[in-house]
This record gives C-alpha cells, sequence and structure tokens, in this order.
C-alpha cells in the first residue's frame, strides 16, 4: 500500500510535509463575496487547499424537516429554503474555480449526495471528501471511486466495523483516512486522538485529522500523533450567523495555526540520533570539565 498519495501534485502521507486544508464548508453563508475572502485568509495562512460542501437540499434535508420555520439573516424561511438560499450553483463554484486558480489554491469538495458529484465532476477536482454522514452510502462510495481521484474518508460518528466496510468499497490505492469527532464544537475529551495511529495501523493508508474543537493545542497534538493532512473551518468572525462558525478559526488563528504546525514538523525531526554542530562547543567545554574529574 502507498505510503503517500499526490493531491494537485503534492504528495501527501508519511515524511511530507502536513497537508493543512482550510474547510470552508457553507461559512460564507451563500455569499461569494465571503467565500472569496475565506480564500484569501486561506493563501495568506499558507494553507494548502481549500474546501466546501455540496448538497441537493431536496435530497439532503429529511422531509420531517423542510417546512420547520427558521429565523435567519434574510427573514423567517422553511428550513428547506435556508438550505437552498446558502447553496452555491453553477456561477458561484465557476468564480470559485476561476479565483483559485488566479490564487494558486487547491480546492475540492465533500459531496453529500450523488447529483452532487455529478455536479462536481465539471471542475476536474484533485480529490473528493467523503463526510462522516455518507460513510455509509455504499451507492455514493461506488460513485466517487469511479471519479479515479484520490478520496478522503471523514469517520465520524463511526464504528470500526462501518469504517472497515466503507474502506472496503474504495480504492485502497487513492485513500486517505481522516479521524475526526462530529460534535460542534468538540469536547477535549472526545477527540481520541490515539485513534490517528490506530487507523494508520490497521489500514496502512495516510490518516490526518479534521478538528471542530476550540482552540489550535489539540491540532497541534494530532500532528504529533502523525496525522499527514490536517483541516479545520475556516470563517471571518465565529460570531458570524451558522451553524459551524462557533468551531471555526478566524483569520489570526489560521495563522498561527499554519506557521506552527511548520515549525512542529521541522521541530519532529528525522528520529536518528546526531550530535549537531550548534553542541560541538557546549560538547568540548563540558564534556573537557566532566573528563577532568577524577574517577572515584
Amino acid at each position: 500500500m502507498p505510503k503517500t498519495i499526490e493531491i494537485a501534485g503534492r504528495p501527501v502521507g508519511e515524511n511530507c510535509p502536513v497537508y493543512i486544508v482550510a474547510e470552508i464548508g457553507i461559512n460564507h453563508n451563500g455569499d461569494i463575496d465571503i467565500a472569496r475572502k475565506l480564500i484569501d485568509t486561506a493563501a495568506l495562512a499558507g494553507c494548502d487547499a481549500v474546501k466546501f460542501q455540496k448538497r441537493s437540499p431536496e435530497l439532503c434535508v429529511p422531509p420531517e424537516q423542510r417546512n420547520l420555520m427558521r429565523e435567519t439573516p434574510w427573514g423567517i424561511m422553511s428550513y428547506l429554503d435556508y438550505r437552498y438560499r446558502v447553496e452555491f450553483g453553477r456561477a458561484e463554484y465557476e468564480e470559485i474555480d476561476r479565483y483559485c486558480k488566479e490564487k494558486k489554491m487547491n480546492w475540492f469538495a465533500s459531496c453529500w449526495d450523488e447529483p452532487s458529484i455529478d455536479f462536481m465532476t465539471q471542475f476536474d477536482l484533485s480529490c473528493y471528501k467523503v463526510a462522516s454522514a455518507s460513510l455509509t452510502d455504499d451507492a455514493m462510495l461506488h460513485k466517487l471511486k469511479a471519479t479515479g481521484r484520490p478520496i478522503v474518508l471523514s469517520t465520524g460518528m463511526s464504528t470500526m466495523d462501518e469504517i472497515r466496510h466503507a474502506v472496503s468499497l474504495l480504492d485502497r490505492d487513492r485513500l486517505l483516512i481522516a479521524h475526526t469527532t462530529s460534535s460542534y464544537p468538540c469536547k477535549n475529551s472526545e477527540l481520541n486522538l490515539k485513534m490517528i495511529p490506530t487507523l494508520r495501523n490497521e489500514f496502512n493508508c495516510p490518516v490526518g485529522y479534521s478538528g471542530h474543537e476550540l482552540g489550535l493545542q489539540t491540532t497541534y497534538a494530532a500532528v504529533c500523533m502523525g496525522a499527514c493532512f490536517v483541516e479545520r473551518h475556516i470563517t471571518i468572525d465565529r460570531a458570524m450567523w451558522g451553524t459551524d462558525q462557533a468551531a471555526s478559526i478566524e483569520p489570526g488563528g489560521f495563522i498561527r495555526l499554519v506557521r506552527d504546525i511548520r515549525i512542529i514538523e521541522m521541530a519532529m525531526g528525522d528520529g536518528v540520533k546526531k550530535v549537531y554542530e550548534s553542541e560541538m562547543p557546549s560538547r568540548q567545554k563540558l564534556r573537557r570539565m566532566t573528563s577532568e574529574k577524577p574517577h572515584e
């Protein structure tokens, strides 16, 4: 099985720089100007990619929820109408594709239904993500496999047997697995970061981390646990309206996240013991002093 998988020409996996994804999702609130600002922020921070979510509301919203009324920034509307209001269509994704190319930023999406996969194929995405909610949707997994692109499988709210079944349906040569817990925001006690090596050892493929917690410390810990890619939600302002905003990271935080991950991976080294040139003056001075002490 491969230790690395290429996404847009960038190797992801063992002994590679951490692949950092800014999850825009629906934090754009249906506004293409906000989407561009989030892409700008991700580019400024030094992210490798941004990710969106694509749904067909008429398929993804359960019938019993469609007519529930909801207060929104655009007035009171049904939940189905709200889902249509924040969903981007072809014109917006054409602009996203154009703008990301201008910014030299890779982008991809999680598709929540089969028509959304068909929709996204027109943009020649470098990879696709399976949202945790779709891990048990065999038809979707088969359709995504047929694209021939790398697949990132998110594993929130899933049992190990469900994960094993999903993996069995996908091409292991193009599979990356994301450990995650599907609560927003997630309690630190439920992050279970030790699942990162557990998944890597069982499936022998690149394993990363999709975080929904508050703060940055535990995402750094995920990198130290061996996550070869990291995904966190990005927002202009955590106080903005939207279900994912509170568990997202603002621009300054994302800049720190990328900066500190790069420092951490540099500090991890290669595990081979060596004496550095910078240590030599201390070695010569302190070892000489030690050697001059009388032996007891």
